[in-house]
């Protein structure tokens, strides 16, 4: 491995928006965990915008490429790489890791390039777009440093779909249990569906989007409503609002469902759900999975590709059920109403702390943490 004179690394993360989502959300504790090691991180958008601007600490350098795009991001991208000179750049997404390859080659620079993958890369390419991602990252990705997937599930279908050695793949599991999501835990939930007395609150946290299938969620709500009272809470924001609630109107749920929006620390609300629920067709490693596991509260997931079976250890930590079976979610949920809450084992649990993930991340690109 190698390091920098005085031990200490300029780190660069590079990232579309700010958005409130689970890759934008793990890059913050990334950084977290790299300053917590003693290392410089620098925030690289393509625009500042989006739910965590406010959230990237002050003693980040944020550097905003004023591009919007990422077909417009490759020279203002370069042109950043040739000023700091970052002794390692990671990228957060596929798209995002082809504009840092790019870049790296037009800067003519020795930064260090890891680049991450979050979601599976699932079967037959759908669309135009996703095939050529496909081709391009078959024919660059070996020219970075280090390719890293998030879960066991993610590398594998990475390795099929874009024909990358598997062995050459680096499994980093998401930094997510960070102090703040510690202090969001034992914070109280001011939400009166969550006072004493109140039914059982039934969670789903994550983007509106189908990728989340939460449509499935509502209709399995349904199901459990004639057998238990309870409620539902999604948290979360995206396009799919608008139909969501038209959806769950249709089904005359107004009183049991609710839709507050985007919160930046869901963290207590996952401790006071009496369940919280994962309907995914796809994940890569389910952030909110792994936050609802470590308060204790009983979990259901859908067996998508990938993640789940990973952090719920093949169902031992929770129960999983197929993909787009709302009979099954149903019956899978009413059941952990009954089940006792119960603390996740510190072994487990530490795999997904900041610090850890940053030395690996380091010791991935060739460079001591």
């Amino acid at each position: 491995m190698e390091t920098s004179g005085s031990g200490r690394l300029k780190v660069a993360l590079l990232v579309p928006l700010l958005v409130g989502g689970g890759a934008e959300r793990v890059t913050l504790n990334l950084i977290d965990g790299l300053k917590e090691l003693g290392h410089e991180a620098q925030l690289v958008v393509f625009s500042e915008t989006g739910e965590l601007v406010g959230d990237v600490p002050d003693w980040v350098k944020l550097i905003d490429l004023k591009c919007g795009r990422a077909v417009r991001a490759p020279l203002p991208l370069a042109r950043y790489l040739r000023k700091e000179r970052p002794d390692v750049l990671i990228g957060t997404q596929g798209h995002v890791n082809l504009v840092a390859l790019l870049a790296r080659r037009l800067a003519g620079v020795p930064t260090r390039l890891v680049l991450t993958e979050h979601l599976a890369v699932m079967g037959e390419p759908e669309g135009v777009k996703d095939r050529l991602y496909r081709l391009l990252a078959r024919r660059s990705y070996r020219g970075a440093e280090a390719v890293v997937a998030v879960s066991g599930g993610v590398a594998d279908t990475l390795a099929a779909g874009v024909g990358l050695p598997r062995d050459s793949i680096s499994v980093i599991y998401n930094p997510v249990l960070t102090e703040s999501y510690w202090k969001g835990v034992a914070a109280e939930v001011e939400h009166p569906w969550f006072a004493a007395g109140e039914p059982p609150v039934i969670l789903g946290v994550g983007r509106l989007v189908p990728q989340k299938d939460f449509p499935m969620l509502i209709r399995a709500f349904e199901r459990i409503l004639k057998e238990r009272d309870a409620r539902l809470m999604i948290l979360g924001e995206g396009p799919d609002r608008q139909a969501l609630e038209q959806q769950v109107m249709q089904a005359g749920l107004e009183g049991h469902v609710q839709l507050p929006g985007f919160l930046p620390n869901p963290a207590s609300y996952m401790a006071g759900a009496a369940v919280f629920a994962l309907s995914s067709v796809r994940e890569g490693l389910p952030t909110v999975l792994i936050e609802a596991l470590a308060t204790g509260t009983p979990v259901v997931s859908t067996d998508c590709p990938s993640g789940p079976q990973e952090i719920l250890q093949g169902g031992a930590l929770g129960r999983l059920v197929p993909v787009g079976d709302h009979d099954a979610l149903a019956h899978a949920i009413v059941s952990a109403l009954d089940d006792q809450r119960g603390a996740v084992a510190p072994e487990v649990l530490a795999q997904y702390t900041p610090p850890e993930a940053a030395k690996r991340y380091l010791e991935a690109a060739g460079l001591v943490a």
